[in-house]
């Protein structure tokens, strides 16, 4: 008889120094998606859960996709959007499976649980003690005991911006195939160290971080063990289990097998520890960085405002690299987007064409730093009116269809603003070609983001500079009140003992 699989994705990267509440209806359309619509919006998708409902097809098992969960990051996950997720989840396995293949994030924060994950985990291993689960998760994981104790297999993304995602579900899926066919037996030894990595800073396509994931892929990819992950972990986070983090899966069957995978699990962590210096942010005033970008003659020249980042859970409405480039009067300038349903709104009342004075972001305070909003009065024309609907063609989230909510663009001569209902990363060019903008014509493109622009952005790019704008993303760590955070914790203790988390 075919096998039957309960495959499902929860996906949240909580920020707890966000102001956005995030409730059911932040995981998609009219909340989740579940059943046959989410297998046909997400199959052939570059996201973990694509790479299991391929890997379930060609199987030939039986499979069903109870809850299908994607909201971007913001603050606490309600408790009642957790609980119903956690039950859609658990009642479908309670029908009965074979197998768990599970999209989850790794860094979800709610209001009740600081470890949404390992919480979801140990229900489950409750509920069916011997059941086979696999694991995809997000680089940025805030890894535990209780993920690592109540899954049978993890694996984690190897890039930042993330364009491995379905690789990843794909790497877990094919381990427990492994498994469940008896030719191995998986078995994990993780450890962490007290490291609060920067986000600008741990990319793997760049050291420090490089040099560990590549011996970590190699390894993998050499069959000396059967997966190797290294997470960064997620800095707007204040939790007890902050740190960077690597999980080693080995073949319990095979002699020696968890003393090489323990020895490659220290000596990654060993090596992390000793770079720990490198992986700090240092940045540049924000009007510095503008000046610089003036200087450069060719574009398109990149602005990445890191401060306000949807994706880390910024609120995308501050407005303050904007303004600078405003007073410094750069031209030929495409920003954006923008989120702010008022100035959306407002435009689609005036028309298109019409010249509107309007008052844009700014709608939003961020009691964690202590910062009130502060709308930025723009006068011009209004240039498109959209749906604010595109598919992802980049290699981030290929195939993936973003809905940005109505958007519209407010042409002010020397920047076209692009502003929408919906916050969305700009990680793909389809943020502004939808509107009828090729940024690729621009002298200057003004984004919020910190890594994931690259993957659709940094291919046309001439030069990029980041800019440090204000927002509950920001990279100085300085300007956060962590208040349950483990200690020591580096940069804050700078001589902490490398022995944070031994492995199981």
């Amino acid at each position: 008889m075919a096998r039957k699989f309960v495959i499902a994705s929860m996906l949240h990267e909580t920020n707890t120094f966000s102001p956005l509440s995030t409730p059911i209806e932040s995981f998609g359309p009219g909340g989740p998606l579940k059943g046959e619509a989410a297998i046909a919006e997400l199959a052939d998708t570059n996201q973990a859960i694509g790479g299991f409902i391929e890997l379930a097809r060609k199987e030939g098992a039986e499979f069903t996709v109870p809850l299908a969960a994607n909201a971007n990051p913001s603050g606490l996950v309600t408790r009642a959007a957790y609980e119903q997720m956690c039950t859609a989840i658990l009642d479908e396995i309670r029908k009965g499976c074979d197998a768990v293949l599970l999209d989850l994030h790794g860094a979800m924060v709610t209001e009740h649980h600081d470890d949404g994950e390992g919480e979801l985990l140990e229900r489950i291993r409750r509920l069916a003690p011997e059941l086979p689960i696999a694991v995809a998760l997000d680089f940025h994981a805030q890894m535990t005991h209780r993920i690592v104790r109540n899954a049978t297999i993890v694996t984690g993304y190897r890039t930042y911006p993330h364009v491995d995602m379905r690789l990843t579900g794909e790497r877990a899926g094919r381990t427990l195939l492994r498994a469940l066919a008896g030719e191995v037996s998986p078995a994990m030894c993780w450890g962490r160290r007290p490291i609060l990595s920067s986000t600008l800073s741990h990319t793997p396509s760049r050291n420090p971080m490089k040099d560990l994931m590549d011996r970590a892929i190699a390894a993998e990819a050499a069959g000396e063990v059967l997966n190797a992950s290294i997470f960064g972990g997620f800095p707007q986070a204040d939790i007890p289990h902050l740190g960077l983090s690597v999980v080693v899966a080995f073949d319990a069957k095979r002699p020696g097998a968890g003393d090489h995978g323990r020895a490659l699990l220290d000596s990654l962590l060993e090596q992390a520890w000793q770079r720990r210096e490198d992986f700090r942010y240092r940045g540049e005033p924000l009007a510095d960085s503008i000046a610089r970008a003036r200087t450069m003659t060719e574009g398109p020249v990149i602005l990445v405002d890191h401060g306000d980042n949807t994706a880390s859970g910024g609120t995308q409405d501050v407005m303050s690299v904007l303004e600078e480039v405003f007073r410094q009067q750069l031209d030929d300038v495409v920003a954006g987007p923008f989120c702010d349903p008022l100035a959306v709104a407002r435009m689609v009342e005036a028309g298109l064409g019409a010249r509107v004075d309007i008052d844009v972001g700014g709608r939003i305070d961020m009691p964690a730093l202590g910062l009130k909003g502060k709308p930025m009065p723009l006068s011009g024309k209004v240039a498109a009116i959209t749906d604010g609907e595109f598919v992802v063609t980049g290699p981030m989230a290929t195939g993936a269809r973003v809905r940005m909510g109505r958007t519209a663009v407010l042409d002010t001569g020397r920047v076209q603003v692009v502003v929408s209902e919906g916050r969305v990363e700009p990680y793909d060019l389809g943020v502004f070609t939808h509107c009828g903008i090729d940024p690729r014509r621009k002298r200057y493109v003004l984004i919020k983001s910190r890594q994931h622009f690259r993957a659709g952005f940094e291919p046309i790019a001439r030069h990029i500079v980041e800019c440090q704008g204000l927002g509950v993303t920001a990279s100085d760590i300085a300007l956060f009140d962590y208040r349950r955070r483990p200690s020591p914790l580096y940069p804050f203790e700078t001589e902490t003992r490398a022995d944070d988390s031994p492995p199981l």
